[in-house]
């Protein structure tokens, strides 16, 4: 990939696929509102069949794995068709795992000293969760002086309200949210308005920007 995960859209959207019919149409109507980008998270038995289904039949996208949390989920993400893994946490045979497939892959930290651990191997790019429960932008602002290397991209409670808060700040490349496919609209199958709030999304800038 020639870009940072984290400089492609400045919100991710961060997807819980039940019914597998769903993928397909939620990813068409991303890319529909401008955001070619989406992780699912492996919560649910079908989440590596809905990988696997938007990768093949939504080349537009950008199709990601979320919530990665034993070595053995990465291979299988990477064998389904994800492009880029995203981990809540961090451990030594976890981030193995993840580098070993050769996919792009945000570690998770919360902590000062998780940052400081992924830093030391070599990862200048993290996810921070959950963000609002571990201090939230105040936290990210704190650390950037002392921790300038360090870029994140924030998700858990992230929502409308708070997401431009986070994306002022200069080690915030983007967030991850859920709020681009609410529980409600995706039952009804209303995709025009998942398309309509990805679009709402290319009005928010980062810092860079």
């Amino acid at each position: 990939m020639t870009a940072s995960l984290l400089d492609r859209v400045p919100v991710i959207p961060v997807v819980v696929i039940e019914n597998l019919d769903h993928a397909v149409p939620i990813a068409r109507a991303l890319v529909a509102g401008g955001v070619p980008v989406i992780e699912l998270t492996l919560r649910t038995p079908v989440a590596l069949d809905a990988i696997e289904r938007i990768a093949a039949e939504v080349p537009d996208i950008l199709v990601g794995a979320g919530t990665i949390i034993t070595p053995g989920q990465a291979k299988q993400a990477a064998d389904a068709g994800a492009q880029f893994l995203v981990s809540p946490g961090c451990t030594p045979s976890l981030t193995k795992s993840m580098r070993d497939t050769g996919l792009p892959h945000l570690p998770g930290a919360a902590t000062v000293s998780e940052v400081l651990t992924l830093l030391e191997a070599g990862y200048t790019e993290l996810k921070f969760f959950p963000a609002e429960a571990s201090g939230g932008a105040n936290f990210l602002k704190s650390i950037h002086s002392p921790i300038p290397a360090a870029r994140f991209c924030p998700t858990g409670g992230i929502s409308t309200e708070n997401a431009s808060t986070y994306l002022a700040l200069p080690n915030v490349g983007c967030v991850g949210g859920s709020w681009l496919t609410p529980g409600s609209a995706v039952a009804q199958e209303d995709w025009d308005a998942v398309t309509r709030l990805a679009e709402a999304t290319s009005t928010l800038k980062t810092s860079a920007q």
